[in-house]
């Protein structure tokens, strides 16, 4: 039986296992797989890598402290209402779908809410597990834009086409209720982003998009994060291509970075008005807080809606490099 699991900072002030002053509370309860060694996978910008040196409590830039799994699931039974969901999330060693299976059930028998579980490419074997268990939602991080920058940063332990295999498997059983994870600011240019978006949504999957942040210890520290305006651009993207508001064939790119985003100029300033393009992406109830940037920032993914002050600075960032359609 399992002892341990690890809690999301955020997470743990919010059940009251620790104590901690949030500037935004996560509507979305994190745990991690605990696992005494690093993960068999060796993905480049992972602090749990098998060849990074980082701290193992560390996932994004985000602090993952063990806990006792009792404790834990006692504060979440009388803490369950604080949040929307619970995300469990995995890392790959031997036996790993035995604990995250193990972790689900116990975590239903705590509380009533939705459980997404984020894990490497299973097979539909260990999926349907997975379903059994009480999983509501399954997550496979693509991460990387394109096949040959996937080869690059997590082709020692994994393939593209393998990925795709996975999440196709998952839809089998979970059917639209399957997400991955897309990384901008790895190296992939604007246009190789948006194109997988559209083919990711063609195929009906969610699509979480995640800032690069490096990490002291592991193969990318030396990286730096993506340009605020280009994130800026490819959220707006994501979020007319998800919305069916626009298609990647649609929009104008030069030299890689999007130009035209294939609509009027009414439809782009009351989506940019909105502020939803800028929020926290990936499964329903989420919105993962400081998981990319220091509350301070600059804020690459807003944990809330916008304020209009926070717009107009978008707007800043925007302006000049986007276009609508005529």
């Amino acid at each position: 039986m399992l002892e341990h699991v690890r809690v999301a900072f955020g997470t743990g002030a919010v059940l009251g296992i620790w104590r901690g002053q949030l500037a935004v509370a996560p509507t979305t309860a994190h745990f991690l797989t605990y696992y005494e060694g690093r993960c068999s996978a060796n993905c480049r910008f992972c602090p749990q890598a098998r060849e990074s040196t980082a701290d193992l409590k560390m996932l994004s830039r985000v602090i993952w402290p063990r806990f006792e799994l009792e404790k834990v699931l006692a504060g979440l039974k009388e803490n369950s209402n604080e949040f929307e969901r619970v995300c469990i999330q995995a890392v790959n060693y031997p036996n790993v779908v035995g604990d995250l299976c193990e972790l689900v059930e116990r975590v239903k028998g705590a509380c009533n809410l939705p459980i997404s579980a984020s894990c490497q490419p299973l097979g539909p074997g260990d999926i349907q597990r997975l379903a059994d268990a009480g999983v509501e939602r399954v997550s496979v991080a693509l991460d990387a834009a394109t096949p040959e920058l996937f080869e690059r940063v997590k082709g020692d332990s994994y393939t593209w086409e393998g990925h795709l295999r996975a999440l196709e498997n998952a839809q089998a059983i979970f059917g639209d209720r399957v997400s991955t994870h897309l990384i901008a600011g790895l190296g992939e240019s604007e246009e190789g982003m948006v194109k997988t978006i559209q083919l990711l949504h063609d195929r009906g999957i969610t699509i979480a998009l995640f800032a690069f942040t490096p990490i002291i210890g592991t193969q990318l520290s030396g990286h730096t994060q993506p340009d605020i305006a280009s994130y800026r651009r490819i959220q707006l993207a994501r979020f007319l291509i998800v919305s069916d508001l626009s298609r990647a064939e649609r929009m104008h790119f030069d030299g890689g970075r999007i130009v035209d985003f294939g609509v009027d100029g009414s439809v782009l300033n009351k989506t940019v008005d909105s502020g939803e393009p800028f929020r926290t992406s990936g499964c329903p109830g989420c919105n993962r807080p400081f998981y990319n940037e220091s509350p301070r920032g600059p804020i690459y993914n807003y944990p809330r809606k916008p304020t209009s002050r926070e717009i107009a600075v978008i707007r800043e960032q925007l302006l000049g490099v986007t276009r609508s359609s005529p």
